[in-house]
Protein backbone atom coordinates (compact mmCIF):
# COMPACT_ATOMS: atom_id res chain seq x y z
CA UNK A 1 0.00 0.00 0.00
CA UNK A 2 1.41 3.72 -0.98
CA UNK A 3 0.84 6.07 1.66
CA UNK A 4 0.33 9.78 1.35
CA UNK A 5 0.08 11.67 4.35
CA UNK A 6 -2.06 15.18 4.52
CA UNK A 7 -1.03 17.85 7.61
CA UNK A 8 -3.44 19.93 8.17
CA UNK A 9 -2.19 23.34 10.22
CA UNK A 10 -5.07 25.13 11.55
CA UNK A 11 -5.32 27.97 13.89
CA UNK A 12 -6.82 25.69 16.67
CA UNK A 13 -6.18 22.12 15.39
CA UNK A 14 -2.99 20.41 13.23
CA UNK A 15 -4.83 16.92 11.68
CA UNK A 16 -2.96 14.24 9.35
CA UNK A 17 -4.46 11.79 7.79
CA UNK A 18 -2.94 9.13 5.49
CA UNK A 19 -4.24 8.33 2.42
CA UNK A 20 -4.11 5.11 0.40
CA UNK A 21 -3.20 6.16 -2.84
CA UNK A 22 -4.70 2.92 -4.27
CA UNK A 23 -8.27 3.67 -3.17
CA UNK A 24 -8.16 6.98 -1.45
CA UNK A 25 -9.37 6.24 1.75
CA UNK A 26 -8.28 7.15 5.25
CA UNK A 27 -6.51 4.48 6.98
CA UNK A 28 -5.09 6.67 9.97
CA UNK A 29 -6.22 9.72 11.05
CA UNK A 30 -5.52 12.00 14.33
CA UNK A 31 -5.46 15.78 15.41
CA UNK A 32 -3.47 17.74 18.16
CA UNK A 33 -3.90 21.27 19.53
CA UNK A 34 -2.28 23.53 17.25
CA UNK A 35 1.51 24.73 18.27
CA UNK A 36 1.53 28.44 18.89
CA UNK A 37 5.43 28.48 18.18
CA UNK A 38 7.24 27.93 14.98
CA UNK A 39 9.96 25.46 16.93
CA UNK A 40 6.59 24.07 18.44
CA UNK A 41 4.86 23.21 14.73
CA UNK A 42 8.26 21.77 13.40
CA UNK A 43 8.40 19.47 16.20
CA UNK A 44 4.47 18.68 16.09
CA UNK A 45 4.47 17.77 12.55
CA UNK A 46 7.25 15.52 12.48
CA UNK A 47 5.96 13.77 15.41
CA UNK A 48 2.84 13.05 13.81
CA UNK A 49 4.51 12.04 10.78
CA UNK A 50 7.04 9.61 13.42
CA UNK A 51 4.40 8.67 14.70
CA UNK A 52 1.83 7.34 12.10
CA UNK A 53 5.18 5.85 10.01
CA UNK A 54 5.61 3.63 13.16
CA UNK A 55 2.21 2.72 13.29
CA UNK A 56 1.16 1.99 9.93
CA UNK A 57 5.15 0.42 9.24
CA UNK A 58 5.11 2.20 5.83
CA UNK A 59 6.70 5.98 4.88
CA UNK A 60 4.92 7.85 2.56
CA UNK A 61 4.89 11.67 0.40
CA UNK A 62 4.07 14.12 2.40
CA UNK A 63 2.00 17.50 2.02
CA UNK A 64 1.07 20.23 4.59
CA UNK A 65 -1.59 23.17 3.97
CA UNK A 66 -0.99 25.78 5.88
CA UNK A 67 -2.33 29.30 6.63
CA UNK A 68 -0.75 31.81 4.18
CA UNK A 69 1.61 30.89 1.43
CA UNK A 70 5.43 30.57 0.23
CA UNK A 71 6.26 34.09 -1.24
CA UNK A 72 7.90 33.46 -4.49
CA UNK A 73 9.93 36.40 -4.26
CA UNK A 74 11.56 35.26 -0.51
CA UNK A 75 10.85 31.77 -0.03
CA UNK A 76 9.63 32.70 3.18
CA UNK A 77 6.01 32.35 4.82
CA UNK A 78 3.51 35.64 4.19
CA UNK A 79 0.18 36.34 4.98
CA UNK A 80 -0.60 34.24 8.25
CA UNK A 81 -3.11 34.50 10.53
CA UNK A 82 -0.37 32.30 12.60
CA UNK A 83 1.63 35.01 12.48
CA UNK A 84 4.54 32.79 14.36
CA UNK A 85 4.67 31.12 10.99
CA UNK A 86 5.57 34.35 9.02
CA UNK A 87 9.19 35.17 8.01
CA UNK A 88 10.02 32.19 8.12
CA UNK A 89 11.49 28.94 5.30
CA UNK A 90 8.87 26.65 6.80
CA UNK A 91 8.71 24.46 3.89
CA UNK A 92 12.86 24.00 3.76
CA UNK A 93 12.90 23.91 7.34
CA UNK A 94 9.75 20.52 7.28
CA UNK A 95 12.07 19.24 4.12
CA UNK A 96 14.81 19.07 6.72
CA UNK A 97 13.41 18.04 9.88
CA UNK A 98 11.59 15.13 7.81
CA UNK A 99 14.22 14.20 5.74
CA UNK A 100 12.50 14.12 2.42
CA UNK A 101 10.67 16.57 0.31
CA UNK A 102 7.47 18.42 1.08
CA UNK A 103 4.69 20.00 -1.09
CA UNK A 104 3.15 23.01 1.16
CA UNK A 105 0.09 24.94 0.22
CA UNK A 106 -2.74 27.18 1.06
CA UNK A 107 -4.77 25.60 3.66
CA UNK A 108 -7.92 26.74 1.28
CA UNK A 109 -6.38 25.74 -1.65
CA UNK A 110 -6.17 21.90 -0.19
CA UNK A 111 -9.88 22.27 0.49
CA UNK A 112 -10.28 23.27 -2.92
CA UNK A 113 -8.75 20.39 -4.24
CA UNK A 114 -10.07 17.99 -2.26
CA UNK A 115 -13.77 19.13 -2.52
CA UNK A 116 -13.13 19.35 -6.29
CA UNK A 117 -11.35 15.96 -7.07
CA UNK A 118 -14.10 13.94 -5.28
CA UNK A 119 -16.19 16.15 -3.09
CA UNK A 120 -18.95 18.47 -3.27
CA UNK A 121 -17.36 20.25 -6.32
CA UNK A 122 -16.70 17.51 -8.36
CA UNK A 123 -18.13 17.32 -11.98
CA UNK A 124 -17.96 21.05 -11.94
CA UNK A 125 -15.73 22.87 -14.05
CA UNK A 126 -14.77 26.15 -11.99
CA UNK A 127 -15.02 25.32 -7.88
CA UNK A 128 -15.03 28.53 -5.24
CA UNK A 129 -14.00 27.00 -2.01
CA UNK A 130 -14.06 28.76 1.04
CA UNK A 131 -13.45 28.78 4.71
CA UNK A 132 -15.19 30.22 7.76
CA UNK A 133 -13.10 29.24 10.42
CA UNK A 134 -10.81 30.87 12.87
CA UNK A 135 -9.60 33.32 9.93
CA UNK A 136 -11.22 33.32 5.99
CA UNK A 137 -9.61 32.14 3.12
CA UNK A 138 -10.31 30.42 -0.25
CA UNK A 139 -9.42 28.53 -3.00
CA UNK A 140 -10.13 28.41 -6.33
CA UNK A 141 -10.05 24.98 -8.69
CA UNK A 142 -10.29 25.42 -12.77
CA UNK A 143 -11.07 21.92 -14.80
CA UNK A 144 -9.08 20.08 -11.94
CA UNK A 145 -5.97 22.25 -11.58
CA UNK A 146 -5.61 24.58 -8.32
CA UNK A 147 -5.28 28.16 -9.41
CA UNK A 148 -2.54 29.78 -7.47
CA UNK A 149 -1.26 33.08 -9.68
CA UNK A 150 2.80 34.05 -9.92
CA UNK A 151 1.88 35.88 -6.45
CA UNK A 152 0.67 32.42 -4.53
CA UNK A 153 -2.60 34.87 -3.31
CA UNK A 154 -5.19 33.53 -5.89
CA UNK A 155 -8.06 33.15 -3.43
CA UNK A 156 -7.16 35.05 -1.04
CA UNK A 157 -10.36 36.71 -0.45
CA UNK A 158 -10.14 37.62 3.23
CA UNK A 159 -8.04 40.60 3.41
CA UNK A 160 -10.02 42.28 0.61
CA UNK A 161 -12.70 45.04 1.88
CA UNK A 162 -16.13 44.00 2.72
CA UNK A 163 -18.10 45.58 -0.24
CA UNK A 164 -20.24 48.30 0.53
CA UNK A 165 -19.63 48.60 3.87
CA UNK A 166 -20.28 51.25 6.50
CA UNK A 167 -18.22 53.50 8.22
CA UNK A 168 -19.07 51.81 11.12
CA UNK A 169 -17.87 48.55 9.63
CA UNK A 170 -14.91 50.15 8.66
CA UNK A 171 -13.99 51.70 12.12
CA UNK A 172 -14.83 48.63 14.55
CA UNK A 173 -13.07 45.80 12.60
CA UNK A 174 -9.27 46.65 12.64
CA UNK A 175 -7.24 43.41 11.08
CA UNK A 176 -3.97 41.88 12.22
CA UNK A 177 -2.39 42.85 8.72
CA UNK A 178 -2.72 46.77 9.83
CA UNK A 179 -5.81 47.47 7.58
CA UNK A 180 -9.52 47.91 8.50
CA UNK A 181 -12.43 46.73 7.30
CA UNK A 182 -11.17 43.41 6.44
CA UNK A 183 -14.03 40.40 5.11
CA UNK A 184 -12.10 38.04 7.26
CA UNK A 185 -12.55 40.49 10.75
CA UNK A 186 -16.50 39.77 9.99
CA UNK A 187 -17.00 36.66 8.01
CA UNK A 188 -15.02 34.43 10.13
CA UNK A 189 -16.32 32.44 12.51
CA UNK A 190 -13.85 34.24 14.72
CA UNK A 191 -15.28 37.72 13.64
CA UNK A 192 -18.92 36.33 14.41
CA UNK A 193 -18.57 35.84 17.40
CA UNK A 194 -16.60 39.32 18.58
CA UNK A 195 -19.60 41.08 16.58
CA UNK A 196 -21.88 39.10 19.20
CA UNK A 197 -19.32 39.80 21.57
CA UNK A 198 -19.60 43.78 20.97
CA UNK A 199 -23.30 43.66 20.90
CA UNK A 200 -23.60 41.75 24.10
CA UNK A 201 -20.62 41.81 26.22
CA UNK A 202 -20.81 37.84 26.23
CA UNK A 203 -18.08 35.45 24.77
CA UNK A 204 -19.52 32.74 23.12
CA UNK A 205 -19.15 30.49 20.35
CA UNK A 206 -20.37 30.21 16.83
CA UNK A 207 -22.60 27.40 18.07
CA UNK A 208 -23.67 28.64 20.84
CA UNK A 209 -25.00 31.94 19.08
CA UNK A 210 -26.38 30.00 16.57
CA UNK A 211 -28.30 27.90 18.80
CA UNK A 212 -29.49 31.54 20.56
CA UNK A 213 -30.39 33.15 17.38
CA UNK A 214 -32.45 29.35 16.70
CA UNK A 215 -34.44 30.57 19.89
CA UNK A 216 -35.74 33.56 18.88
CA UNK A 217 -32.83 35.90 21.18
CA UNK A 218 -32.99 39.47 19.70
CA UNK A 219 -29.18 39.83 20.32
CA UNK A 220 -28.60 37.10 18.70
CA UNK A 221 -30.77 36.97 15.61
CA UNK A 222 -29.32 40.23 14.92
CA UNK A 223 -25.71 39.53 14.82
CA UNK A 224 -26.53 36.56 12.25
CA UNK A 225 -28.67 38.20 9.77
CA UNK A 226 -25.50 41.13 9.92
CA UNK A 227 -23.08 38.08 9.23
CA UNK A 228 -25.04 36.50 6.75
CA UNK A 229 -25.57 40.23 4.40
CA UNK A 230 -22.02 40.77 5.04
CA UNK A 231 -21.21 37.03 3.74
CA UNK A 232 -23.62 37.32 0.73
CA UNK A 233 -21.65 40.85 0.03
CA UNK A 234 -18.69 39.14 0.40
CA UNK A 235 -19.07 36.39 -1.81
CA UNK A 236 -21.30 37.75 -4.56
CA UNK A 237 -18.15 39.92 -5.37
CA UNK A 238 -16.38 36.84 -6.26
CA UNK A 239 -18.93 35.52 -8.25
CA UNK A 240 -19.09 39.03 -10.60
CA UNK A 241 -15.59 38.03 -10.88
CA UNK A 242 -15.12 34.58 -11.20
CA UNK A 243 -18.54 33.47 -11.79
CA UNK A 244 -18.28 29.69 -10.28
CA UNK A 245 -20.46 27.12 -11.32
CA UNK A 246 -20.44 26.02 -7.40
CA UNK A 247 -19.70 27.29 -3.87
CA UNK A 248 -18.53 24.79 -1.40
CA UNK A 249 -18.68 26.25 2.02
CA UNK A 250 -15.66 24.72 4.58
CA UNK A 251 -14.99 25.84 8.13
CA UNK A 252 -16.99 26.19 11.45
CA UNK A 253 -19.59 28.19 10.19
CA UNK A 254 -20.11 25.88 7.37
CA UNK A 255 -22.23 23.39 9.62
CA UNK A 256 -24.95 26.46 9.50
CA UNK A 257 -27.39 24.49 8.06
CA UNK A 258 -29.47 28.05 7.46
CA UNK A 259 -27.10 29.42 5.65
CA UNK A 260 -27.86 27.18 2.67
CA UNK A 261 -30.93 28.56 2.22
CA UNK A 262 -31.09 32.03 3.10
CA UNK A 263 -27.38 33.13 0.88
CA UNK A 264 -28.59 32.31 -2.63
CA UNK A 265 -32.13 34.59 -1.16
CA UNK A 266 -29.30 37.14 -0.45
CA UNK A 267 -27.12 37.39 -3.47
CA UNK A 268 -29.46 38.37 -5.78
CA UNK A 269 -29.07 41.76 -3.86
CA UNK A 270 -25.55 41.93 -4.77
CA UNK A 271 -25.15 39.80 -7.96
CA UNK A 272 -24.51 41.31 -11.14
CA UNK A 273 -26.94 39.06 -12.94
CA UNK A 274 -30.76 38.44 -13.65
CA UNK A 275 -30.20 35.14 -12.08
CA UNK A 276 -27.66 33.48 -10.14
CA UNK A 277 -27.06 29.44 -11.10
CA UNK A 278 -24.03 28.87 -8.86
CA UNK A 279 -24.86 26.38 -6.33
CA UNK A 280 -23.72 26.34 -2.72
CA UNK A 281 -23.13 23.51 -1.33
CA UNK A 282 -21.22 22.28 1.75
CA UNK A 283 -18.18 20.35 2.11
CA UNK A 284 -18.61 16.56 1.51
CA UNK A 285 -15.97 15.70 3.89
CA UNK A 286 -16.05 18.64 6.43
CA UNK A 287 -12.96 19.71 8.21
CA UNK A 288 -11.13 16.36 6.82
CA UNK A 289 -11.29 18.27 3.30
CA UNK A 290 -8.33 20.11 4.76
CA UNK A 291 -6.30 17.46 5.26
CA UNK A 292 -7.22 15.28 2.14
CA UNK A 293 -6.39 17.61 -0.31
CA UNK A 294 -3.12 18.13 1.18
CA UNK A 295 -2.05 14.75 0.93
CA UNK A 296 -3.42 14.99 -2.64
CA UNK A 297 -0.97 17.79 -3.42
CA UNK A 298 1.21 14.56 -4.37
CA UNK A 299 -0.93 13.59 -6.91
Amino acid sequence: MTLRFGIDLGGTKTEIAALSDETGEIVLRRRVATERSYDGVLRCIKGLIDSAESELGETGTVGVGMPGAISPATGLVKNANSVWLNGKPFDKDLCTALGRPVRVANDADCLALSEATDGAGAGHRVVWAVILGTGAGSGIVVDGKLVTGPNAIAGEWGHNPLPYMTPEEADAHPCYCGRKGCNETMISGSGFCADYAAETGAKLTGAEIVERAERGEPAALKVFERYEDRLARATAAVINILDPHVVVLGGGMSNVARLYDDLPVLWRKYVFSDAVYTKLVKAKYGDSSGVRGAARLWK
